[in-house]
């Protein structure tokens, strides 16, 4: 099992939702598995230094979240709850990863035309204050929440595909109906961070529970600036399985190497960055 969250500070950071995550990271990483029975809430409570009372409120949350049930008079056992693996690379579409045996929905939660702001336009290849569709939405797989995403277009390229996403519900088809068949990842930056209140009411998050964010660049297959996203994943629900390109000489059969030295990262390359809370 983890390093106890026993000898982690936990001022301004309830103790429950300490013991919560050193479980949840034992179940998602297979440390526990299905079928195996929890400590009880007297050893859970020896283990982190804390009361029954606490260790209750850590196995209850995980039991919202799906991860383990209460049998009565046997325990507490494992169920595992769904994570997802994504894959980020040239071309990145959620359903594609998903397969056919998930069933993804999207939302759109508010749009908007307006100045794009320096860093958005930037990406975009637009001058600052240039309008721009922003486009917020959620996205679910199975009907559970699983991520909140901000995308942002050229308005003078795309000036209704807020309209044609709230139709279509599917950022591909969306665009293909505005006339684009295919578009290319060019950067993902990933990092991690505590949630928001708001996000946390979105994606059915505790408070205080950890979002994956990744800020990409899609273009379309000339290069040609599409969208700018930044994208907030429930932690829990999904693992982030990055492509990285590779370099000219070693390209023989679309294998999978992380990003080095000695060559400059093309298209689909992943870094990641430390991100602040918002």
């Amino acid at each position: 099992m983890s390093e106890s969250a026993g000898s982690r500070p936990t001022t301004g950071y309830s103790a429950w939702r300490l013991i919560a995550e050193e479980l949840r990271a034992d179940i998602t990483e297979g440390r526990l598995r299905v079928g195996d029975r929890l400590p009880t809430e007297n050893a859970l409570a020896e283990r982190f230094a804390v009361n029954r009372h606490t260790a209750r409120q850590a196995i209850a949350s995980l039991s919202t979240e799906g991860l383990v049930e209460s049998r009565r008079g046997s325990g507490t056992f494992v169920t595992g709850g769904s994570v997802h693996v994504h894959r980020i690379g040239m071309r990145t579409r959620l359903t594609t990863s998903l397969g056919d045996r998930h069933s993804a929905a999207g939302r759109v939660l508010e749009s908007a035309t307006e100045p794009a702001p320096a860093d958005v336009a930037a990406r975009l290849g637009i001058a600052a204050g240039d309008p721009a569709v922003r486009v917020e939405a959620l996205r679910t797989v199975d009907g559970e929440p699983l991520a909140l995403g901000t995308r942002w277009f050229d308005a003078a390229r795309l000036p209704d595909i807020a309209a044609v996403l709230r139709r279509t519900a599917s950022v591909t088809a969306a665009l293909r109906a505005s006339g684009i068949d295919d578009y290319i990842r060019v950067s993902t930056v990933v990092a991690a961070r505590h949630a928001t209140t708001a996000e946390a009411a979105l994606l059915k998050l505790d408070p205080g529970a950890i979002v994956l964010v990744t800020e990409a660049l899609d273009a379309l297959v000339d290069g040609t600036p599409l969208q700018h996203q930044i994208t907030r994943f429930a932690a829990q629900r999904v693992r982030l399985d990055i492509e990285h390109a590779e370099p000219a000489d070693r390209r023989d059969g679309g294998s999978r190497t992380r990003c080095g030295t000695g060559y400059e990262p093309g298209p689909g390359t992943t870094r990641t960055a430390a991100m602040p809370p918002r």
